[in-house]
């Protein structure tokens, strides 16, 4: 699961993950269009092909169409790529990335005291 995903890729899994059962090729489709995106067919077979290829996805035949579901969670997506992140921008230094979120005034008030009680409590 630590395979790099094209940005393409990643609006298909945001689809996936925000269904809670599989999908079929057509509400897949669909939900792309309404979120502005619009492939041509044979486009999103080759992201859905590549998706899987890299285990992000699975294909489950329903018939003669295929019903595709992740294998990996939007939150162990986040923590893979957040910690990737982290090792090459700051070098595995967590410390460095929330130094600069304060520092850069990139929190709001509202999220610096999430911030602040998520760290109280560790």
């Amino acid at each position: 699961m630590n395979k790099k995903i094209s940005d393409a890729e990643l609006e298909i899994m945001k689809v996936i993950w925000e269904s809670d059962s599989p999908l079929l090729f057509a509400c897949i489709m669909k939900a792309l269009e309404k979120n502005g995106i619009s492939w041509q067919k044979n486009t999103l077979i080759t992201l859905l092909s590549r998706l899987m290829e890299k285990g992000y996805l699975k294909a489950n035949k329903r018939g003669r169409k295929n019903e595709y579901a992740p294998l990996v969670t939007s939150e162990e997506f986040q923590s893979v790529q957040t910690k990737d992140f982290v090792d090459r921008i700051y070098k595995g230094n967590v410390s460095g990335l929330i130094t600069q979120l304060v520092s850069s005034d990139m929190l709001t008030e509202t999220e610096y005291d999430e911030l602040r009680k998520i760290l109280e409590v560790k």
